[in-house]
């Protein structure tokens, strides 16, 4: 790794001469390694599968369900659109500029740096890398070291697709990180901590790097009492205890009416118990901690919390039972930072507007769910700020291609998926094209005729 640490300059600077070239400017050749990358993936479908078994214990219907559907999807619709989304696009020109024309050229930034995390490997990885790609540009990718199995694979699979000037692939630790944030890049594309993700911004001034960042937060999911209290244990327990917990909108903590509170928990210990059995260290379908010091971060949020349901761990497994806390103060450490893990606290609340009250006083979260009447969601979507809102459902929104996936304020900037991510990764170039063959002279000095130029625009 020190020999590699050491080449690093030199190897973004063969991308830059590789980017300057101009091999990744025709639309015909994005697609191409697009179509490639996509038969690639569906070849090395069994070897992702294990890997995330092996970081994960994730089981290859999640595998599927969470990650490589997905990421087939993404580059399902940029073959689809891609052509329109790269056209040149001609714009209006007013009347005093004719016969100037003017037109908006979509260019890529050049050499890119993604940077993603551990808990959805392949999807948060391929994601951004497709629509950078999509978009013209070269670019590395430095998954996180913690899951190691993962990110070898995506390293055999993107050196069996792309030149490794194009795509590169970087595997390391948290000095190769440094590294990296110490070169210059022409984008930056963060996923991970709110906290890594400050760094990341920093490291991104001294070269004034444009940034997005995929931060996280605490998100809040509010069940009143027009819920269909059923429907709404079963989605929430889906969307909480889906990946062991370890997802960025994953609903963080519950608000719940105090008239629809026991029923709710009632129904929610069954559901856990119908996706997972009695015991569900035992399901092949239940995920476990990423390592030992998420293990021991997530015991201590726990602490001396009321306990539901579950609360059995076992830190060799890295098992910790699908959680349910009741929690009586917002003071509590659970409630002081986004949980990422299957610990879910139960709050009551007399009114919903005693949720909207809580959730403004608190950073803008990732993700905001609300189970109930259509009115009232509307008017909770109004009067709060969240990246993005499911009504009556968890997780979903991110399954949409044709929404824009990301964060406001301490839970991100910027935003991916599908045509949103192909903006992020394209400037937008304007240009005013005039003609040589005439010259209106009220626009040269000696200015004359003030009061017609102000008629005239």
């Amino acid at each position: 790794m020190n020999e590699e640490l050491s080449g690093i300059a030199n190897m973004l600077a063969a991308q830059r001469l590789y980017f300057e070239k101009g091999e990744t400017r025709p639309v015909d050749k994005r697609l191409e390694s697009l179509k490639r990358l996509k038969e690639e993936i569906k070849a090395q479908m069994s070897a992702i599968e294990s890997a995330l078994w092996n970081d994960l214990h994730k089981s290859a219907y999640e595998t599927y369900l969470t990650e490589t559907s997905l990421v087939l999807q993404e580059i399902d619709m940029y073959l689809k659109f891609l052509r329109k989304w790269a056209k040149v696009e001609k714009v209006p020109t007013p009347f005093y500029l004719l016969p100037s024309g003017s037109r908006i050229v979509k260019e890529p930034y050049g050499l890119v740096l993604v940077m993603s995390p551990w808990n959805y490997p392949l999807q948060l990885s391929f994601a951004p890398l497709i629509a950078a790609v999509a978009a013209g540009n070269v670019v590395t990718l430095k998954p996180s070291e913690d899951a190691p199995h993962a990110a070898e694979v995506m390293k055999k699979i993107i050196e069996n697709v792309f030149d490794q000037d194009h795509v590169r692939v970087l595997n390391g630790g948290l000095e190769l990180s440094k590294t990296l944030l110490k070169e210059r890049f022409d984008y930056i594309f963060f996923t991970g901590s709110p906290k890594t993700g400050r760094i990341v911004m920093e490291a991104a001034v001294p070269h004034l790097t444009p940034v997005t960042l995929e931060l996280g937060g605490k998100s809040p999911c509010i069940v009143d009492k027009s819920a269909d209290i059923k429907v709404a244990a079963k989605r929430i327990v889906w969307g909480k205890f889906l990946n062991c917990g370890q997802t960025c909108i994953a609903p963080d903590y519950l608000l719940v009416h105090a008239a629809v509170k026991d029923s709710l928990i009632k129904e929610m210990i069954s559901f856990i118990h119908s996706f997972y059995g009695q015991d569900a260290a035992k399901s092949p379908d239940y995920p476990r901690i990423i390592n030992g010091k998420a293990f021991d971060r997530l015991i201590h949020l726990i602490g001396n919390e009321k306990i539901l349901y579950g609360g059995t761990t076992n830190r060799n497994g890295k098992y910790i039972e699908p959680t349910l806390l009741l929690c009586e103060s917002m003071d509590a450490p659970v409630m002081q930072e986004e949980i990422f893990g299957p610990v879910l606290p139960v709050i009551e609340i007399g009114k919903v507007e005693d949720a909207v009250r809580y959730i403004n006083t608190r950073d803008k979260p990732l993700a905001l769910y609300y189970f109930g009447d259509r009115e009232t969601a509307n008017d909770v979507i109004s009067r709060t700020s969240s990246g993005g809102v499911c009504i009556n459902d968890t997780i979903l929104h991110v399954a949409n291609l044709h929404l824009p996936f990301g964060g406001v304020g301490e839970s991100g900037m910027g935003s991916y998926h599908g045509r949103a991510g192909f903006d992020t990764f394209t400037h937008k170039r304007s240009v005013l094209s005039s003609k040589t063959w005439i010259d209106f002279g009220i626009k040269f000095p000696p200015y004359k005729g003030l009061n017609f130029l102000k008629k005239l625009m």
